[in-house]
């Protein structure tokens, strides 16, 4: 059966159009405000009369090239080009500036390719065993995991955690805007008929990233671009990758099991996935924040992971992970396919065409991104006067194509001034995504947890177990941040090792 899908997989059209598709999928997840959703939308129609094998292969390619795509404008400018790109930034720029940025995007392709290749792994074998974890997911375990999410403000606030908590504050502030989730009433939307539906995430992302950093430069005297570009180090070395190899199984497992559950998405994964970094790894290249390879390597790993997670769902329940794999829904439905448990009795080869399938794709992106990285670099040896008026229109492209709407323009404008302000007050703009990111998913499932408890919160929360671990090693990981907590465990510790010693 493995056999007849890789042929069916190799054929020389599918290869093409799986080629096809990555190249578009990285071309679109560079460009700030364009998203692989929506190159997946647009492909459905497209591929509407064609047969489902070559439309499958379009949209694999499309969705795994466009995953990674989002990290090229989030090393090259810190204007993340997918939510999952958030983090790779916050090292990938860093080292961009150092006149490191072909070796920051080779580490995020190889990262991007290793947890691709880990998570199509992990949908071949443990497909039906994660969909049900996943099943077993309801409003209380959701809120467990956005509040372990949550913590991980702390561990970004790379020096006042008082300032880190004030912009998470203000993201989780700027995330109830809109209509409530619940009762459908208006939030802080003042009578303003675009408020209605929240405040748009890209929006916010291209102007607090890309905007402010912009006015940054502004105030900088023109003239040559700063960073000159070191050449020679285009792909990291196989020690580099084998040193993290820990890191990357455990980047990779995060990014499989967050891309599982319905409705998370890679962002979270990946902001996950960079907090364990910071808080395991002991030696890291650089400090984090100034250009530390693993915390290029860390979000990546688990942003691509994440796209096997999101399968897994789809293919064995017939429910999506994400955006993309809810417009693949689709495209099954379209060529007279529903996804579900049936599907892999039925249809067995198709599944495993669709594992062939993303193989072929992480390989295809990963040659075609190498391919390329020497010239992606040569945007930083643009003049500034040229460069940045480029950004500002990509910018504002970028803001106006999500909905097609002036509102987000001014939105990325205040986005922009306010994460230019919070970046002079040295106040971390990452937190404050983060509250963004999570907060519409804390206000829906604290509400629904509060409805199904009616009014037995505790009791009903212990009878979550799986609500329980999550909770617990948030609390772990509160104590682990804190000072007073080391100190005294680290009393306790030398207390025991003097009373063995003793006797």
């Amino acid at each position: 059966m493995f056999l007849e899908s890789m042929l069916m997989a190799l054929d020389i059209k599918v290869l093409l159009l799986v080629a096809i598709g990555s190249a578009a999928g990285v071309t679109v997840g560079a460009l700030p405000g364009l998203s692989v959703s929506m190159a997946t939308a647009l492909l459905v129609s497209i591929t509407y009369g064609w047969s489902m094998e070559y439309a499958l292969a379009m949209i694999i390619g499309v969705f795994c090239g466009g995953v990674f795509g989002g990290s090229i404008s989030a090393v090259l400018l810190n204007i993340p080009g997918a939510p999952g790109a958030i983090c790779t930034g916050f090292d990938g720029y860093p080292l961009a500036k150092r006149g490191e940025a072909s070796f920051a995007l080779g580490l995020a392709r190889i990262g991007s390719f290793i947890g691709g290749i880990i998570g199509v792994i992990f949908l071949a074998t443990f497909a039906p065993i994660i969909a049900r974890i996943a099943l077993a997911f309801g409003p209380f375990e959701y809120l467990s995991l956005v509040v372990l999410g949550l913590i991980t403000i702390g561990n970004l606030s790379q020096g006042s955690f008082i300032k880190a908590l004030i912009t998470g504050l203000i993201g989780l502030l700027i995330s109830c805007v809109g209509m409530d989730q619940i009762y459908g009433i208006g939030r802080f939307t003042f009578g303003n008929i675009n408020l209605a539906a929240g405040i748009g995430l890209i929006p916010c992302l291209i102007g607090f990233f890309g905007m402010s950093e912009v006015l940054i430069n502004l105030k900088i005297p023109s003239g040559k671009a700063e960073i000159i570009e070191q050449l020679g180090k285009v792909i990291p070395k196989m020690s580099t990758f084998i040193k993290m190899l820990p890191l990357i199984l455990r980047s990779s497992v995060l990014g499989t099991w967050i891309g599982a559950l319905p409705g998370v998405g890679g962002a979270v994964a990946a902001l996950l996935a960079y907090d364990n970094a910071k808080r395991t790894v002991k030696k890291p290249s650089r400090p984090f924040g100034e250009g530390a390879y693993e915390g290029v390597v860390a979000p990546e790993v688990a942003n691509n992971a994440g796209i096997g997670g999101a399968l897994i769902p789809l293919l064995t329940l017939g429910i999506p992970g994400d955006a993309v794999t809810a417009i693949m829904i689709g495209a099954f439905m379209m060529h007279g396919l529903r996804p579900g448990p049936l599907l892999m009795v039925q249809s067995p080869k198709l599944f495993w065409y669709i594992v062939v399938l993303l193989l072929v794709a992480n390989v295809m992106f990963l040659f075609i991104g190498l391919a390329a990285t020497k010239y992606f670099p040569k945007i930083l040896m643009i003049r500034k006067e040229i460069l940045m008026p480029i950004v500002i229109i990509l910018c504002v492209v970028g803001a106006y194509g999500i909905n097609n709407s002036t509102f987000d323009i001014l939105v990325m404008i205040l986005a922009g001034v306010i994460g230019y302000l919070l970046k002079q007050a040295n106040y971390p703009v990452g937190p404050l995504v983060i509250g963004l990111v999570l907060g519409s998913l804390a206000d829906g499932e604290l509400r629904r947890s509060v409805m199904i408890s009616k009014g037995d919160f505790i009791g009903t929360f212990l009878n979550h177990p799986i609500a329980i671990v999550i909770l617990m090693f948030a609390i772990l990981q509160i104590l682990n941040q804190s000072t007073s907590f080391k100190k005294l465990s680290a009393g306790l510790f030398n207390m025991i090792l003097k009373r063995i010693k003793s006797n």
